[in-house]
């Protein structure tokens, strides 16, 4: 089903060391995840088109297509500007 491959390529690309590398680690990518998708389920604006996927998914590919990062060093997530 498309659902069933959709699941398969997201856990391909966790996988994969590019989004390892881009967020800087296995923990830090874990942490960006985590923090981006409670962004989400709390109302936050996708920063890529949605398409029919779940706030998970909507985070990994943010990640992929570079349109968030974290700042360990604020706690924030660059890339990502909370509405007023």
């Amino acid at each position: 089903s498309l659902v069933q491959e959709r699941n398969r390529i997201m856990i391909e690309a966790l996988k994969s060391e590019e989004i390892v590398n881009k967020a800087g680690g296995r923990f830090k990518l874990c942490a960006l995840i985590q923090r981006r998708v409670v962004q989400l389920m709390e109302g936050a604006r996708p920063l890529v088109e949605r398409d029919g996927m779940s706030d998970l998914e909507v985070a990994i590919e943010e990640i992929m297509q570079d349109k968030i990062t974290h700042d360990f060093d604020t706690g924030r997530l660059a890339g990502y500007k909370p509405e007023d």
